[in-house]
């Protein structure tokens, strides 16, 4: 009898261990990611590049809070890759968490794999990239978390979401292959995968962002470039961050913002100025001297263009950004925000908490 008790108390505590009475209402949603190489105009060239898909950004993940996610990938591409979910937790499942030889081993060429994200905790904006070598480069897409049903956003509901994914396009792996060096400054900033209309042969592709006069837009927005710190504003309008990194904020209202690589943001832009096309813009913060060039110091635009019969200025204006190297400047949105913590949305902080860690000479 004593035995019998025995198995099954440990059936129970594996189960709660492993997750099945945690998970075992939650939806699943399953998604597939071919990793392989797809053909890329950027800057007057054409060269071949590793995406998911097919697409530069990747496909944007939508799911809820409390849901999990079976991506089920192949590896049609030349060299090994691993996947990380940016931002997320992995409760007792961290072995799919994606740094090669850290946590998993890397998923070789033709091979399949299977991944699974618990997103527990997380609400907000998050991402994924490749973790592999230089292939989060153009190996990268959004995860996009709403509230769990039966709840809300702790700030009025926006009439639209939009991903802003930044990142970069270069040669920066071929120049440090070839040097043994540290790498130099990406060739040029993107937004949504487009350097904008200020530079060589992109003017076609510029990211357009069209909205609706006294709507409001929730702009997802995430900096994957390699290694570059940015500044972003809209002209003529002001922004109000509601999160970060996949935590909701104390609004906090700025005219531009500083998103450092791997940061999110969630902000609401409100469409309240005089129908126009607008610049949204981004550019580099910097402490690198410029004579250096160890930074890119190009600035890449997107277009708010209000929807209405009118005839846009020409030309547009750009927002005005911090200087590249205004330290000041760039610790003053982090330095504001707040812990979304009050009443409505209490903060459970343990009454009593002792932690002892030991340390070895």
């Amino acid at each position: 009898m004593w035995l019998i008790m025995k198995v099954f108390l440990l059936q129970i505590l594996a189960f709660l261990l492993f997750g099945g009475g945690i998970h075992c209402q939650a939806s699943t949603r399953r998604l597939t990611f071919v990793v392989k190489e797809a053909s890329y105009t950027r800057l007057c060239s054409t060269k071949n590049i590793l995406t998911v898909n097919g697409q530069f950004p990747g496909p944007t993940i939508y799911a809820k809070k409390g849901e999990t996610i079976i991506v089920n990938g192949y590896n049609r591409g030349k060299e090994n890759i691993t996947i990380h979910w940016h931002g997320v937790n992995m409760p007792r499942y961290p072995w799919t968490d994606g740094p090669e030889y850290i946590t998993q081993c890397p998923i070789q060429p033709r091979s399949k794999f299977s991944q699974k994200i618990i997103l527990s905790s997380e609400e907000g904006t998050l991402w994924w990239h490749a973790h592999s070598d230089w292939t989060r480069a153009t190996v990268h897409g959004a995860i996009i978390v709403y509230p769990k049903n039966g709840t809300k956003y702790p700030f009025p509901k926006p009439n639209t979401e939009i991903p802003i994914i930044y990142s970069d396009v270069n040669a920066v792996r071929d120049e440090g292959l070839a040097t043994g060096a540290d790498p130099n400054a990406s060739d040029s900033l993107l937004i949504n995968g487009q350097p904008g209309d200020l530079l060589p042969c992109s003017k076609s592709g510029t990211f357009k962002l069209t909205v609706d006069h006294g709507k409001t837009y929730l702009l997802r927005i995430i900096n994957a470039a390699l290694h570059e710190a940015l500044f972003f504003s809209i002209a003529k309008h002001k922004m109000t961050v509601v999160g970060t990194d996949g935590i909701y904020t104390k609004p906090l209202t700025r005219d531009y913002i500083t998103i450092y690589p791997g940061q999110t943001y969630d902000v609401l832009l409100e469409a309240n100025q005089h129908p126009d096309h607008y610049y949204m813009a981004a550019k580099t913060y910097s402490i690198a001297p410029i004579a250096r060039n160890f930074y890119d110091n190009t600035t890449t635009t997107a277009i708010v263009q209000y929807r209405g019969y009118y005839t846009p200025s020409s030309p547009l204006s750009l927002p005005h950004l911090p200087a590249y190297n205004d330290t000041n400047a760039s610790i003053q949105v982090m330095a504001g925000l707040r812990n979304l913590a009050d009443a409505e949305h209490p903060c459970n902080v343990p009454p009593n908490s002792f932690n002892s860690i030991p340390v070895f000479k």
